[in-house]
């Protein structure tokens, strides 16, 4: 099992050729709604691989809040521990660029209701599962209680530090996998990461320094894992691409469900590299996001 303390948001995409320059209106080639958030995309994505997945959060008591949790049920994700706010969901407005790139802009809404009485609420969840996956879209003080109380049950922690914010650090230290993108990682680590030799050079330092696991995505250049004293680098599949949403929250639902199936860290990242795959085919996060089936399909069983 695996619980998943995190944001929930109603996403609109908008399809546009360019961003708009300073004080311009342009229309966009189209335009779509979906679940998101980045703790939802995670938690969606591992249930949708067939793990049983529990969400910690909360959405607003409106429509978006409603279409949330009915895309989740749909998914096969546990929303029993979200609760119904009185704040507005949460909400990110996502410019999709044609080549691929995604410019996002969230409102917290909701995600910031979330309290220390609805993650002690989901304490036998926490005793039952495996792994519990954070992200920077909640207080910091909800994610510090969740990873103590994980620690406390036992739960290898997969933190997924992102955006990047300083008052999160003490976090890393309690993680047993983090994984951030190369922007991210500059921010943490204080210098830049741009090329794959930094980020082994730089992740295998930070991983032998606190005793844990580091995962560093590249986009374009694949993903470096840094683990043990050990890295390698698992380079990306050559697909055709319609837009990068949800494509890192893929990765790493794909990335925890094949640690919860006794894979290597080495093994799930190359997993996961196959579900992040899949989902840039797609329009929208979760809708997009693979079943086992389909990955199995396209990549075969291995």
């Amino acid at each position: 099992m695996i619980v998943v303390t995190g944001s929930m948001n109603y996403d609109v995409i908008l399809k546009v050729k360019r961003m708009p320059h300073e004080g311009e209106t342009m229309t966009a080639e189209s335009a779509a709604s979906s679940a998101g958030g980045k703790g939802a995309n995670q938690a969606v994505q591992a249930a949708k691989l067939g793990v049983k997945t529990f969400m910690v959060g909360a959405v607003g008591n409106d429509n978006m809040g409603t279409f949330l949790l009915e895309e989740a049920e749909r998914y096969g994700l546990d929303v029993s521990h979200v609760k119904r706010s009185g704040q507005p969901t949460g909400m990110g407005c996502v410019h999709a660029l044609e080549d691929g790139r995604v410019f996002a802009t969230i409102n917290r809404g909701a995600n910031y209701d979330i309290t220390a009485e609805d993650v002690e609420s989901a304490d036998e969840i926490f005793r039952q599962s495996k792994i519990l996956i954070l992200q920077n879209e909640i207080p910091h003080d909800i994610n510090l209680l969740s990873a103590r109380k994980a620690k406390s049950h036992g739960l290898k922690i997969l933190y997924n530090a992102a955006p990047a914010i300083p008052e999160y650090r003490d976090i890393l230290s309690l993680s047993d996998v983090v994984i951030v993108n190369e922007v991210e990682a500059s921010e943490y680590l204080g210098m830049k990461i741009a090329t794959v030799d930094d980020a082994v050079r730089e992740g295998l330092k930070v991983s032998g320094e606190m005793g844990n696991t580091w995962v560093i995505t590249m986009g374009g250049q694949g993903s470096v894992i840094c683990s043990g004293g050990k890295s390698e680098t698992v380079r990306p599949y050559k697909v055709d691409a319609i837009e990068t949403t949800g494509a890192g929250d893929s990765y790493i639902g794909g990335l925890s469900y094949a640690l919860t199936e006794g894979m290597d860290i080495f093994a799930a990242a190359k997993f996961a590299t196959k579900c992040s795959a899949i989902t840039v085919c797609g329009i929208g996060a979760q809708p997009s996001m693979p079943t086992l089936a389909q990955v199995r399909e396209k990549f075969g069983e291995d």
